[in-house]
């Protein structure tokens, strides 16, 4: 007995002294197998994730239960739970945002650019036609869903003819790139009606051309010209074999005639020379480049790019080229008996002499940017029957484009075309056949009942424009008009008053 007392002390001194030596131990034991703990883990981590979301560090010591001590958890610090989610959330956050982009698509059954800004439908359609993925329509579809499921191949990405927001943007920074670089653009010509991709800083200089219009650099190094001819009589195998010998100073290097079409390129002198037309129910329209030899290097790509995105019967609209006319003609509509006249405002913009045909000149007293308006008025002694505004009506879907189109089409001061279009979203006028719109800025809208709903207002294609992006034809409603003149206290037109066909009066701006 005496000599268990001793002892018995000697053992409590001996567990102490160990359980001492074991609290100071897990610091770097723990760190020591934590990647070897992290490893079986992973598989099983996601499902502990779901079933106790608010303890994101449970899982680091489920594989070692026999560290049972408060201490085994804080060795996880914050450090180690902020490293986990970027391993585990993807997996589950990809799925929203996947619906995300999906939702912010473009619906195959609306169309392929249902819910896109025109803005940038136009800019995507640019990229699509720079890289070659517009290739035409196959198997009947819409060629720009073509274009779009061609891009997806190229891009290696699921084709769906479905653009993502990452796509998009993807194509919206390839083409401002193209316009910093080129002055890249896809425009109509109004003259013919052609929707070509134009290289705008290289060829900044336009001008009417015989039968079209002409684009060239300062000393013309490089020269486009489009051209439309319109002879039924006309064989397209007669204009290729045309022109392939004038001028007489062209070496032709390649030439292909089709049932609807013909290519031919080759030395035209010291420049090299390429002309691609189609043809159309006895219409011919195409369009010409010329360039230095010298140029080929730059010149190539980008010729590779119009032949893309040339387009002689477009079915989609594209902004107006903007050309550097001496005389611009277009459309007004008389709007009281002491001789206003409502117009386009940037047909009346920036002229030395206005004249109304038949009326004779014309002061612009005033304009409103928003609406795309400009009053003028005609003074003297004259002979007007203005037309009456109506009161407001349900929006029309079909057009009738009621005005007097350029001399170039039509000579005849008084003489109306009449061209079927539909109006979209954003007061969009898309036509319904592709057909020349020059000198039709300021024509008359009227519905299927043939009245009068609106006035035409005709943009041009603007690079790095700081104006938010409008539709190329856009539908100046009956009701801005109304508003538009009550404003500046014109009187409405008092019985008997015209039509919208009587009203029409050919406009002639002469710049300098």
């Amino acid at each position: 007995m005496r000599c268990g007392l001793p002892l018995t002390m000697f053992a409590l001194l001996l567990g102490a002294a160990s359980a001492h030596a074991q609290g100071n131990m897990p610091t770097y034991p723990v760190e020591d197998q934590q990647p070897v703990a992290a490893q079986p883990a992973k598989p099983t981590r996601a499902p502990v994730k779901q079933a106790a979301p608010a303890t994101p560090v449970a899982p680091i010591p489920a594989p070692r239960p026999a560290a049972a001590t408060p201490a085994t958890p804080e060795p996880a610090k914050p450090q180690q739970a902020k490293a986990e989610p970027p391993k585990i959330e993807p997996p589950k956050s990809q799925p929203a945002n996947l619906a995300a982009i999906k939702s912010d698509a473009v619906p195959p059954s609306s169309g392929v650019f249902a819910g896109v800004s025109f803005g940038e439908r136009l800019k995507i359609q640019s990229a699509l036609l720079w890289a070659g993925d517009y290739t035409g329509a196959v198997n009947g579809e819409d060629p720009m869903l073509t274009a779009i499921k061609n891009f997806q191949k190229r891009s290696k990405t699921k084709v769906t003819g479905v653009l993502t927001a990452e796509e998009r943007a993807r194509l919206v920074a390839a083409n401002s790139d193209r316009e910093q670089e080129f002055g890249w653009n896809v425009v109509l010509d109004p003259a013919t009606g052609i929707r070509i991709g134009l290289p705008a800083k290289m060829v900044p200089y336009a001008r009417e051309a015989a039968r079209g219009t002409r684009w060239s650099s300062k000393h013309g190094e490089v020269q486009v010209e489009t051209f439309r001819i319109k002879e039924p009589a006309l064989k397209l195998s007669e204009l290729f074999e045309r022109e392939k010998k004038e001028p007489a100073t062209r070496k032709v290097e390649y030439s292909a005639l089709r049932d609807d079409g013909m290519i031919v390129s080759g030395m035209q002198g010291l420049k090299r020379f390429s002309v691609r037309a189609k043809v159309r129910d006895g219409e011919v329209r195409g369009f010409t480049m010329l360039y230095d030899q010298a140029m080929e290097g730059i010149v190539a790509p980008v010729m590779v790019a119009m032949a893309s995105a040339f387009t002689p019967f477009p079915e989609r609209t594209a902004p107006f080229a903007a050309l550097s006319k001496s005389v611009e003609y277009g459309n007004g509509i008389v709007v009281s008996a002491r001789g206003h006249i409502v117009t386009d405002r940037k047909l009346a913009e920036g002229c030395q002499v206005i004249l109304a045909a038949g009326l004779g000149d014309a002061d612009r007293i005033a304009d409103d940017k928003e609406k795309g308006l400009a009053l003028l008025r005609v003074y003297g002694p004259r002979k007007v029957t203005p037309l009456a505004l109506p009161a407001d009506s349900a929006r029309p879907s079909d057009l009738t484009l009621i005005g007097i189109p350029d001399p170039k089409e039509q000579d005849a001061p008084r003489k109306l075309t009449e061209i079927k279009a539909r109006l979209a979203e954003a007061n969009a006028i898309e036509l319904r056949q592709p057909v020349p719109m020059a000198g039709f800025s300021g024509a008359a809208a009227l519905d299927a009942q043939g009245r009068f709903v609106g006035m035409t207002e005709m943009r041009n294609a603007v690079l790095a424009s700081l104006e938010p992006t409008l539709p190329p034809v856009r539908l100046v409603p009956a009701a801005a008009i109304r508003d538009f003149l009550a404003a500046h206290r014109i009187e409405a037109p008092q019985a008997p008053a015209a039509d919208a066909r009587a009203a029409l009066v050919r406009i002639i701006c002469v710049r300098k």
